[in-house]
């Protein structure tokens, strides 16, 4: 069984990968098309070492579909890409964890009749379910342990180590959203993207996953796609904001606030 040694392989490499330069990811001119539909046009934006940014901007301004590219779910038109300063065409999805990079999803996604600790060991390769766990019946007694190991790790970075053996069709909505994050991190990513990860919280929630957020700041680079806009403003060093597939403006929190173009496009009343 290959996955426990390939990602541990994979947790160095992604380490020595860390730069003396600051840059993490770097995006330019990045266009994509569906069919007739321009998606993205010449988007471009970069990732600091240790930043957290935000991508905001209207229902179907192109967020996602920027986060598709990054995850290699979506052919892109044209535009270049660098990964810890290095050019780097374009990833696929099997590619991710041996580039440093994780992603959550809007939807947590998670295996009901698996245990928490199973589905974040998930994390650690891009199999299917039923691969994971036939490639599992070959681990070594001490491969499986480690792999264990590694996910009670990032059970713990967001205080979730408790409901390892819990069965995930019986956690409350908030708790899931700590089990997915944990799963994205058991690949101890350098480069994490959040998709609306305080989506469907309450403000005690909400709070919590502010605080998680910024604990996580410093470990790995963030790209955020938020719609709660007290997340963002609260977490985030650099904003993005897109509209119609454009960035119409970036920069700082409070520059962006006020920036009359997003309040038109999008702040508005937050503003």
């Amino acid at each position: 069984m290959r996955l426990l040694p390939e990602l541990v392989h994979v947790c160095l490499e992604s380490t020595n990968l860390m730069s003396t330069n600051s840059h993490m990811l770097s995006v330019k001119d990045l266009s994509i098309s569906f069919g007739g539909l321009k998606a993205l046009n010449k988007v471009s934006l970069e990732l600091n070492k240790n930043e957290i940014i935000g991508l905001i901007g209207p229902n179907g301004a192109g967020k996602t579909t920027l986060f598709n590219a990054l995850s290699g779910l979506v052919e892109v038109d044209s535009g270049e890409l660098e990964i810890h300063d290095k050019a780097h065409r374009w990833p696929k999805p099997h590619e991710l964890i041996k580039l440093g990079i994780s992603r959550t999803l809007q939807g947590v996604g998670l295996f009901p009749e698996l245990t928490v600790l199973e589905n974040v060991m998930i994390g650690a390769s891009n199999t299917s379910r039923t691969g994971l766990i036939s490639a599992a019946l070959g681990l070594s007694s001490k491969d499986e342990t480690h792999l264990k190991e590694l996910a009670m790790t990032a059970l713990e970075r967001v205080y979730a180590t408790s409901l390892a053996n819990r069965r995930a069709d019986t956690l409350d909505y908030p708790v899931t959203k700590r089990v997915a994050l944990a799963r994205a991190l058991i690949s101890q990513p350098k480069i994490l993207l959040l998709d609306e990860p305080a989506g469907g919280l309450g403000a005690q929630d909400i709070e919590w996953m502010n605080s998680l957020i910024h604990n996580l700041s410093s470990q790995c680079s963030v790209i955020l796609v938020e719609h709660h806009m007290d997340v963002v403003m609260s977490v985030c060093d650099r904003l993005y904001v897109l509209n119609f597939g454009e960035v119409i403006a970036s920069g700082d929190v409070e520059s962006v606030r006020r920036n009359p173009d997003v309040v038109a496009a999008y702040l508005g009343a937050h503003a």
